[in-house]
Parts: C-alpha cells; structure tokens; sequence
C-alpha cells in the first residue's frame, strides 16, 4: 500500500514540475471579465480550466460571495454549476439565494448545489465534480483554516481542472491565505454602491423618496496574487443586465495602481505578505 503511494505521488510530483517549467509558455483560455483595467492586468481575463481563490475578511462574505456569483457569470454562460459548500454555511453566512442569484443575471435552473457534511467531503465532492467536463465551473465553499485545503490538495485541484477544461473558484471565509497553485488570489471587500433609482412622490404634495432601490453591486477587488502577471487593486460594478463587470461611476479611477514591474513567478511568502 505504502509503495502505491509513493508512485502516485511521484508521478504527481513529476506531472506538476513539468507544469511548473513551462509556467511562462503556459496560456490558457481567457474570459474577459469587462473591467478594462482588471483585463490588462490578467491579460485578457480571467483564465479558464485554473483554480481561482477569492478570500473574504471579517464579516464580508456576501461581498465575495457576490463577488464569485459575477465570475460564475463570466465563465460559466449557459453552462451548469456545481456550488460545494459545507452543511453549517447557512448558519455563519446564510443560504443561497436562487432570487438572489437571479437578479445578478444568473440562470438558478443551471446551478446545483451540494451540502456537505466537512471540509473533507467538500473537497472530494469538488474534486469529482471537476472530473465532469460537462460542467462550466465548480466552486468550493469551505468556512474557516481548513488544514485539508493544503498545497498538495490544491495541485490536485489545478491538475483536475487542466484536464477536464472546468474552471474552479475557492471562496474562502474566515482563513488566512496558505501556499497553493491557484492562478489568481482575490482579497474582496464591499464597496459603497452608487444611488438607485429616484422614486415617484405618493402623491403630488410628498416629496419623492432619494431612492427606491438598491443600487448596483459594487466590490473592492484586491488581487494579491496573479501566476503569469502583476497584481492590483480595482473597485468593480456588477452590471447585472449585461452580466459583466466594469468601472464604477462612483469610483472613476483604481483604488491603487498595479506595480510597474514584478516577477511573474513570485514566491508564496510573498504573495502572503502583499495579502497582509
């Protein structure tokens, strides 16, 4: 059994060094995302068939789980998707919302979502699903330092999406980034929305309300880590109708600029030291 298992690691040791060395040739299938400063940063967009992390701080994970909602958008089309999470995710962050999701543009009848019962099943249910290339995107939902979501377990979830061509989205709730292959890392933060609509007066002698709605979805996007690139800082608007992101009017300019010039393999201490 032991000797099984040092082959099957040997084997997956040798599989991700050959990635690993022709990091730089690697260009995967891109999705544009719409933002046009976040599309030159990742050069075209967000690459398909990766593992993509998006990580929430205190108490904003609706922030980033509309944030992984709007790139489920972007890469899945008509697709299915497969959303994992764990059975307590209701209680520390509430459930999906079907009406939720299909405000933000998104079809509810193409979105399958499975409950597990820990951080272990969530991963292996995950890691299955990415095995199906009838899929456009499976995300992971995991609450909390999950000592299984470890960089062994992570290459195993680039290597599955590589070869089934179905992208992966982590979102991360209540952890601290560790060491993984994911192509791009996400830090997101709410945003102040801009006003919705104006209201129509009740009656001609009511002044009319400022606003009757909720404005657009708004996030604070911080890329800390991009395999093949630079990072940078954007604040982004969820444009519902035409299901992608773009500049917000309320936040005409970056939040901060990218670096000029930066490895573009950088070590994961110091992607963790940017994520700080």
């Amino acid at each position: 059994m032991s000797g099984a298992r040092t082959n099957t690691l040997a084997t997956l040791r040798g599989r991700i060094e050959r990635i690993e060395a022709h990091g730089d040739a690697y260009a995967p299938n891109k999705v544009p995302l719409g933002h046009a400063g976040a599309d030159a940063t990742l050069r075209g967009g967000l690459a398909l068939a990766a593992v993509h992390e998006v990580f929430a701080e205190g108490h904003q994970s609706a922030a980033a789980t509309g944030f992984i909602a709007g790139l489920a958008g972007r890469i899945t089309a008509r697709r299915p998707l497969v959303w994992v999470r764990q059975d307590f995710s209701d209680i520390e962050s509430g459930a999906l919302s079907m009406s939720g999701f299909s405000e933000l543009g998104l079809d509810p009848r193409c979105l399958v979502t499975v409950r597990a019962a820990d951080a272990d099943s969530a991963l292996r249910t995950a890691a299955d699903a990415l095995a199906c290339d009838a899929l456009g995107l499976v995300v992971l939902e995991v609450w909390g330092e999950a000592r299984q979501l470890d960089l062994v377990a992570s290459r195993k979830l680039t290597l599955a999406a590589q070869a089934s061509g179905v992208t992966a989205l982590l979102l991360r709730l209540a952890a601290t980034p560790q060491p993984s292959t994911a192509e791009t890392r996400w830090i997101v933060r709410a945003a102040h929305s801009p006003p919705g609509t104006p209201s129509m007066p009740a009656a001609p002698s009511m002044p009319a309300a400022p606003w009757s709605t909720w404005g657009a979805p708004v996030f604070d996007a911080q890329l800390v880590r991009n395999r093949h690139g630079p990072v940078g800082r954007w604040i982004m608007e969820w444009k519902c109708d035409e299901c992608l992101f773009s500049e917000s009017a309320a936040y005409p300019q970056p939040v901060a600029a990218a670096p000029a010039h930066r490895p573009h393999q950088a070590r994961d201490g110091e992607l963790q030291r940017r994520a700080g």
